[in-house]
Parts: structure tokens; C-alpha cells; sequence
């Protein structure tokens, strides 16, 4: 199993990370705004917190369940490209291989059935993590 920070404060993310993750929070687009909103008050299972913007490797995750090692990415338009696409797919890979599932929603997806994307996160947490059913 990889490393989690507080076993080891190597695996940190070092400070100017944290510093970039708290501005990019500031920044969060409406489709992020909207979904953590629903992420904190509608998705019923204790212990299922969710955060934003989080340092694993060398980028940020926009929502991360680090119980269930879950995260949550809301792409915009600029994931439509060849290399976004291929970029994506190399983080996929990555956050797979330290054991995290990705789900991804676009950001009309968000925005236009949110019912639908918090039905997707919730079989999701449930299927990783059982012990967090009420």
C-alpha cells in the first residue's frame, strides 16, 4: 500500500504545494463550487469527507476521499484536446497506481444533472469503502 502522509512526513506534500492547493481553492470554477457544496451536504456516509484541491505526485486532484481512496475530477473545456486527453490519462494511470479510483464529470455534467453525478460518486464510495453505509 503507498505511503500516507502521516506515516511518513516524507511523503508530505512540501509546503509550496500546499500554498498552490489553497490558491487554486480561491479560484475554484463553478462547476467545482457547486459540487463541493453537494460533496459536503448531500452525500449521506459518515466518515466520506471529502477536500479540494489535493497535492498526490506531481498535481492536484480537484476531490479526494483519502478514506476510500477516491478522487473526483470536474474537466472543463480545455480536457477536450488530444493532449489533455493524453495528460489525463498519464495522471489516471498514475493515482491508480497509488491506489486511488478517478471519476470524472465534465463540468455541463455538473451542472446540469448533479443528482445523476452525486448518484455516480455515492455507488462509487459505497463500492470502495463498505464500512461507510449508514
Amino acid at each position: 500500500m503507498p505511503t500516507r502522509y502521516r506515516d511518513d512526513p516524507e511523503a508530505a506534500p512540501s509546503l509550496r504545494a500546499r500554498d498552490r492547493a489553497r490558491a487554486m481553492r480561491k479560484q475554484a470554477t463553478e462547476a467545482e463550487k457547486r459540487l463541493w457544496w453537494h460533496l459536503r451536504h448531500r452525500i449521506p456516509l459518515k466518515g466520506s469527507s471529502f477536500r479540494r484541491q489535493v497535492p498526490l505526485g506531481r498535481s492536484f486532484v480537484d476531490f479526494c476521499c483519502l478514506k476510500a481512496r477516491l478522487v473526483v475530477e470536474v474537466d472543463g473545456a480545455t480536457h477536450g484536446t488530444d493532449e489533455e486527453i493524453a495528460y489525463d490519462a498519464a495522471r489516471t494511470r498514475f493515482l491508480e497506481g497509488q491506489d486511488f479510483q478517478v471519476v470524472r464529470f465534465t463540468n455541463t455534467d455538473v451542472m446540469t444533472a448533479i443528482d445523476d453525478v452525486l448518484a455516480a460518486i455515492h455507488a462509487r464510495l459505497t463500492e470502495r469503502c463498505p464500512e461507510l453505509l449508514p
